[in-house]
């Protein structure tokens, strides 16, 4: 039977005396933060019996944040699996203790997210939103910067130059991966489509610029359609890609950009087109998973979420801690690619 680590055995591998060992355990005299951290992750690494309590006692002296969030469309599942891992995000940040407090909100009028973010920034040190580029916007998120409160952008990009920092996929190239998916696999040229929630999501504007851009200098036998608005309501999509169907006999490629998706999916289902087109969407759902295992998708490009919360939340900290940044910049994560044969 193995033996049990003792405090001395600890001691030895943490690099430090007994005592401090145990002043880490039971927070007799303060503890420099990078020796108790050694201790604990020396307690786990031999599975000394106590390591749980070295984890509560180092939490119990971190400082601790109120975070704010908002986030579009409740029901949505991304976003509900989005407000998930930021409470996890939150709850777990090794560097203080936090609440995360979630809002969601119901339109994309400038008018309402101003509203929530205000509220939301009233009990938080930082929020952090997914919001369209609006002067109306743009305006209170600079009065909240010199009140103190940082603001960070999420998705897609706005208040460039004033906002705390921005956070999210590099949105031209995720337009020019679509593009690229659709170019190899259309069956033939023809007409592409291209759906953007609004003209005002800065990141879906990028989409569309990268997506545009590639097939101009890199597939120019494929026609693009004029751009359709869905407003990121899955009705509006559907009805517009029945329409595009019907209209358009030799349509070889569609991408949405933004959200909506569910409605185009469930169009394709309904109308069954003889010759399906290359279809790419964003985030991986059990909607997506589903098209894709089906073949109603080509390829779904996606937000890898956990790494965006982590990222997030350690730029928050950050902020809070040093204050506003000289030069507010972008935080790019990689995104994850989808296809039939790698659900």
């Amino acid at each position: 039977m193995a033996k049990r680590p003792t405090i001395t055995d600890l001691a030895r591998i943490s690099g430090v005396s007994v005592a401090t060992v145990d002043r880490v355990l039971n927070n007799r005299l303060p503890v420099r933060e990078e020796t108790a951290r050694r201790v604990y992750y020396a307690a786990t690494s031999i599975g000394y019996h106590a390591a749980g309590l070295i984890k509560q006692r180092m939490r119990h002296e971190l400082p601790e944040y109120r975070l704010g969030f908002l986030l579009l469309r409740r029901e949505d599942v991304f976003y509900s699996e989005f407000a998930r891992e930021l409470e996890l995000a939150v709850s777990q940040s090794p560097r203080f203790r936090g609440v995360a407090t979630i809002d969601f909100a119901d339109s994309l009028a400038p008018d309402e997210i101003v509203e929530r973010m205000r509220k939301l920034a009233a009990k938080s040190r930082a929020v952090a939103l997914v919001g369209p580029d609006h002067p109306t916007l743009t305006v209170a998120v600079e009065a909240l910067k010199a009140n103190g409160v940082p603001v960070f952008s999420l998705l897609s990009d706005f208040a460039s130059g004033i906002r705390e920092g921005y956070v999210g996929l590099d949105n031209r190239k995720v337009g020019r991966t679509a593009a690229w998916m659709i170019s190899k696999a259309a069956k033939r040229p023809g007409k592409v489509a291209l759906f953007v929630g609004s003209h005002r999501f800065h990141g879906h504007e990028l989409r569309e610029i990268g997506f545009r851009s590639f097939f101009r200098e890199q597939a120019p036998e494929f026609t693009l359609l004029e751009t359709l608005v869905n407003l990121e309501a899955n009705q509006i999509t559907h009805d517009a890609m029945i329409e595009l169907l019907a209209r358009h006999p030799d349509l070889a490629g569609c991408y949405v950009a933004g959200g909506g998706m569910e409605g185009a999916i469930s169009a394709l289902r309904e109308a069954k087109p003889a010759e399906m087109p290359a279809v790419v969407c964003n985030e991986i759902t059990p909607d997506s998973r589903a098209a894709l295992a089906d073949n109603f998708l080509t390829m779904v490009i996606s937000t890898p979420l956990a790494a965006l919360c982590r990222e997030l939340v350690g730029l928050m900290a950050h902020a809070i801690e040093t204050g506003a940044a000289n030069a507010p910049g972008q935080t790019f994560l990689p995104f994850d690619i989808y296809l039939p044969e790698n659900i």
